[in-house]
């Protein structure tokens, strides 16, 4: 793996005093790490009952469990051990992406034997360490099954909007709230019901939580990862139109092309699910009508007005006594919401969305004053909450 990206090649950590001294390290360490031992690592760290492990450049291989960091390792990892990490999870052009300024997510997959299967997220990221252009790998353990929405205390409101028959369901946050945890749950819930729900594509980047073990007569679950089997999102829905689905899952919204093609979708009869990186949802339908020309934002607003079912967005904090927990603001958009916005200008709708919001939903603010009252959040992240989406009682 010949580059210009050179790892820092030291083991000088490794002798030093101060050097972690840990009794419970992962007893296979070998002294320099082959492409065989990364899995029987991966898997001993699972035996942990580790959330997330992190392997970087001069340092030992850390594993979070409950919440605090261990070293699972005695020895500082070098340039050697992290190409044969990199090599062995993205491939041999890893390097060359790192160097070109990219920072790699993907997911990862072990199958020990063939009714086991551990899967999980992967960021591959460089940094700087001694001074030296360096790489950090951060895996996080993904549960074999997607939650279930009375696991995740979804409220009922939620629950019951969440299968229309077509149009467009936006859950949106910013990065790790949830947003991909709560899909799933939603998935899962469709594809669970005794009628189950047909045809459900998902395009995800990358796929995090899989269905193989959700046992269903009538529902059909086929999931696309992004870039590696189709180029983009919008390209995802593209593909989706042609392949007759009841349900899509696009896993991010962050362009004109997508927007336009999951309102297509939500128009001709497909129940669409798609994440957004906003927070409230007076804010979610501003920044994707942002995304239109001016030239088209009326005729294009109003299809997405037309198309629209539901809006969740979800924050998580850290919860009193440790771990943390999420709190949502949503609104249902009703015939009659809709039908009020449609006969307004595209400039009165946030605020006409701010007064539909109390009867069609709740307020991240009413939210998180009732999780401060039940004693889950402190009085600071309440407020920070209460101000977070715009949406006041």
């Amino acid at each position: 793996m010949a580059s210009d990206f050179n790892f820092t090649a030291t083991l000088s950590g490794q002798f030093q005093s101060g050097a972690p001294e840990i009794a419970s390290s992962w007893p296979g360490e070998p002294p320099r790490l082959r492409a065989e031992d990364i899995d029987s690592l991966i898997l001993w760290c699972v035996e942990q009952r580790t959330s997330d492990i992190s392997i970087q450049s001069d340092r030992p291989v850390f594993i979070e469990v409950d919440g605090a960091l261990k070293t699972a390792t005695r020895r500082p990892m070098d340039a050697a051990d992290l190409n044969v990490v990199l090599e062995k999870l993205y491939g041999a052009e890893a390097i060359a992406q790192l160097a070109g300024g990219r920072d790699l997510d993907l997911s990862y997959e072990i199958r020990p034997d063939r009714f086991t299967r551990h899967r999980f997220r992967v960021n591959i990221t460089a940094i700087l360490s001694k001074g030296r252009d360096a790489v950090q790998v951060t895996m996080r353990v993904l549960p074999s099954l997607p939650p279930t929405l009375e696991e995740l205390k979804i409220e009922k409101e939620i629950v019951d909007a969440w299968a229309p028959r077509q149009g467009l369901i936006l859950i949106t946050g910013p990065t790790g709230s949830g947003k991909s945890t709560l899909l799933a749950a939603g998935n899962r819930m469709l594809v669970e019901r005794p009628e189950g729900c047909g045809k459900l594509l998902t395009y995800e980047a990358p796929i995090e939580y899989v269905y193989d073990a959700i046992a269903s007569d009538r529902s059909l679950v086929a999931q696309t990862e992004i870039p590696r089997h189709l180029p983009t999102f919008a390209a995802g829905v593209r593909n989706a139109l042609r392949r007759k689905p009841n349900v899509i899952l696009v896993g991010e919204v962050r362009d004109r092309e997508t927007v336009m093609a999951a309102i297509e979708a939500g128009q001709t009869g497909h129940a669409v699910y798609a994440t957004v990186h906003t927070t409230g949802v007076a804010s979610t339908v501003r920044r994707m009508m942002s995304m239109f020309e001016s030239n088209e934002r009326t005729e294009r607003g109003f299809a997405l007005v037309e198309s629209l079912r539901l809006i969740v967005t979800q924050s998580l904090v850290p919860r009193v006594g440790g771990g943390r927990i999420s709190v949502r603001e949503w609104m249902i958009f009703t015939d009659e919401v809709r039908e009020k916005l449609l006969n307004l200008n595209e400039e009165e709708w946030s605020a006409e969305i701010t007064r539909s919001l109390p009867a069609n939903g709740q307020s991240m603010a009413i939210s998180a004053k009732k999780t401060y009252d039940e004693g889950l959040i402190d009085q600071r992240h309440m407020i920070l909450l209460s101000k977070s989406t715009g949406h006041g009682h």
